[in-house]
């Protein structure tokens, strides 16, 4: 575990079943906002609410709803560019990790002395210059808690982490209204996503204390509620504690880190487009076996603290053994797919995986199992 360790998050953050009602409050300082969201969300209405509010405050506003899922840099740019238009002083952005991210990058990028090709290069060129709230959508990403943006790289079949202390969301409001009638596959990927992030962060070799009461809690909200959060519309209080847990995670991921699963699914992601959360769901239970030889004590203190009504006298093996299992269950009753056939990716296409995940070495160090091109391989075979 790491002796030195610090912690940055979110400056205001609100939740609750009507937190969305705290935005009064938030924007009285603002003369200009713009609302990144998307099409689909825009459709379902969720933006009704805050656009109510913004308007009865008497402040101008535009939304922006044409930003493309898990965007590359160069769209990314496209909607940064778009924003700078409105010569706005106040960011709301409504919607999932792909709207989150965008507009944390518009929040530094406000001016023309920087690029988001610039940022992959050297993240921290840029400064917060434009106040963000951030209101999730989903449960989730936890982009509502991070300085990440995430962006593709087409010349590299990569997505690529942009990480910038100044991309912190300055609000947060969370609300389980916006999540009631999020569709099951949306919920279940994003859902599976979160719970990655716990795990991932509790399992990292840069685990710490502050990082470890976030996680540990997230994933206790998340693995007690995900499935009746992503299958039962009405249950409200599932859903709540799904944004608490993905929040939380998040939170984990500024103080520690997420590991071989995300570093592994980034091309799966950036080649073939397949949903983030998907391809984390894909790659979890594999890597988490893989490095049970190093985690399994981990996993028997998350056993203790997840599993209510757990026998807590089973040995270390036994108690690691059935969070592996657990894990997979989620994934196979959520019906999230498991196999790389279901996107026709040919197996020849292994070596440039295998290539293109052992560059993620910023998650990569954070594996408290090394993972060599070998075994990459293996890992990755196990979903061909």
């Amino acid at each position: 575990m790491l002796t030195d360790y610090s912690l940055k998050m979110p400056k205001n953050i609100n939740a609750g079943e009507h937190a969305i009602e705290q935005l009064e409050g938030i924007i009285t300082q603002a003369s200009k906002i713009v609302i990144f969201t998307d099409k689909g969300i825009l459709a379902t209405g969720l933006v009704d609410l805050p656009k109510a509010i913004i308007e009865k405050a008497g402040i101008d506003y535009t939304i922006i709803s044409d930003i493309p899922a898990e965007p590359n840099y160069h769209e990314a740019q496209a909607m940064v560019d778009e924003f700078k238009k409105e010569n706005a002083d106040f960011i709301i952005a409504i919607g999932g990790g792909s709207v989150m991210d965008v507009a944390k990058l518009s929040s530094i990028l406000a001016t023309d002395e920087y690029t988001v090709k610039d940022l992959l290069d050297d993240p921290l060129l840029a400064k917060k210059q434009i106040t963000s709230l951030m209101i999730p959508t989903t449960a989730g990403t936890g982009a509502e808690a991070t300085p990440n943006s995430i962006v593709g790289v087409p010349e590299k079949d990569l997505k690529i982490g942009i990480v910038n202390p100044e991309m912190i969301a300055d609000y947060v409001i969370l609300d389980s209204r916006m999540i009631k009638n999020l569709p099951k596959p949306i919920a279940a990927a994003t859902g599976v996503d979160a719970l990655c992030h716990a795990i991932e962060c509790f399992t990292s070799a840069k685990a710490n204390p502050i990082s470890n009461t976030f996680a540990l809690e997230a994933l206790d909200l998340i693995m007690n509620n995900i499935i009746e959060a992503c299958t039962n519309p009405e249950a409200l209080d599932a859903k709540s504690h799904m944004l608490l847990g993905s929040f939380y995670a998040g939170v984990a991921i500024t103080s520690s880190g997420t590991t071989a699963v995300h570093a592994l699914s980034y091309p799966l992601g950036g080649k073939y487009h397949i949903a983030h959360g998907v391809s984390n769901a894909m790659l979890l239970t594999p890597v988490m076996k893989f490095n049970e030889p190093a985690i399994k004590d981990l996993l028997a203190v998350a056993y203790d603290r997840v599993v209510k009504d757990g026998d807590k006298d089973l040995a270390v093996d036994e108690k690691s053994a059935y969070m592996i299992s657990k894990l997979e269950e989620i994934v196979k009753i959520l019906e999230i797919p498991t196999s790389l056939k279901t996107f026709n990716v040919p197996e020849e296409d292994l070596d440039g995986l295998v290539a293109a995940g052992m560059e993620v070495t910023r998650l990569l160090v954070n594996n408290k199992r090394e993972v060599t091109p070998e075994d990459a391989r293996n890992i990755y075979l196990e979903v061909m």
